[in-house]
């Protein structure tokens, strides 16, 4: 585990997402890798598979066209990859990351981020919230399904700008997964000097408080600073208004336990809590 990799795809985070790479690398000390994966567009998709129906009684030299667009295409397409990728790789350099390399693959991200799982530190991929839809529902899935695939830690990136984080929040329940979330956190060099605010969205009893004051322990002997807060509402709607007040923050959540926030990062509500979080998250086993 010594890299961190960053999907990226031209979509309008793409900037985020690079930016937010090294600075992961930096943090952690370890090289970076762009990762660009040619994939076949949803919305050309249905003009594609037109080509067999038009073969009914049609000229040879039409078919001859529609197969030559789509070479063009992926010609196109590669080339814009390759660009992209060295863009990236400068960028990178710029801010400091002295380890950057690059590789473009066809096939599908999720394949893709699985081949590359042995090696990664850390994946970081966007949020697409400015594609419309199909195509949104196709990019979008992306997100989850590679949270649910992946057993290293994942940064998605939900906005169009970095801004390195004041201040991290960590989403806490109690329960086995968030545990261990917090033990890897408290392991990371990633986030070490950075100000951390426990947040846990419970009923106020004395249970609640001494799991909090648990994970307060935690991370104080693991060297940060942290304060905590009890929180009154349901997770998707209190915590992020609790990010939105911080500032420029990260959310930290742990992901396939049983919990409430287990059902926010990898359930069928995950689009919509990184869409209503303006702050990046970072997903940890």
């Amino acid at each position: 585990m010594n890299k961190v990799y960053a999907c990226i795809d031209g979509m309008a985070a793409t900037a985020a997402v690079i930016d937010w790479a090294a600075w992961s690398a930096l943090r952690l000390d370890v090289p970076l890798e762009f990762l660009h994966v040619l994939e076949r567009d949803p919305d050309r998709s249905a003009a594609t598979d037109l080509s067999g129906a038009i073969g009914f009684g049609a000229q040879e030299s039409l078919l001859g066209q529609m197969s030559e667009i789509d070479a063009q295409r992926g010609r196109l397409a590669q080339e814009a990859g390759r660009q992209m990728l060295a863009k990236a790789q400068e960028r990178a350099r710029v801010v400091g990351v002295q380890w950057v390399d690059a590789r473009m693959r066809h096939g599908e991200v999720v394949d893709g981020v699985l081949d590359m799982e042995p090696d990664a530190r850390l994946f970081v991929l966007g949020e697409h919230f400015h594609a419309t839809g199909f195509a949104k529902l196709h990019l979008d899935h992306h997100v989850e399904r590679v949270v649910r695939a992946v057993k290293r830690p994942v940064l998605v990136v939900t906005s169009e700008h970095f801004a390195e984080p004041d201040r991290f929040v960590v989403a806490y329940d109690g329960s086995a997964t968030a545990r261990k979330m917090l033990e890897t956190l408290a392991r990371s060099p990633m986030l070490k000097g950075i100000p951390a605010l426990i947040a846990m969205a419970a009923a106020d009893t004395p249970e609640s408080h001494v799991q909090l004051q648990e994970a307060h322990k935690v991370l104080t002997e693991a060297g940060f600073i942290a304060a905590t807060v009890m929180l009154q509402g349901e997770p998707e709607q209190v915590l992020p208004e609790l990010l939105e007040a911080q500032g420029n923050t990260l959310l930290v959540m742990g992901a396939y336990g049983h919990s409430r926030i287990r059902q926010l990062v990898v359930g069928s509500t995950t689009t919509t809590l990184l869409r209503l979080s303006k702050a990046p998250v970072l997903i940890l086993r």
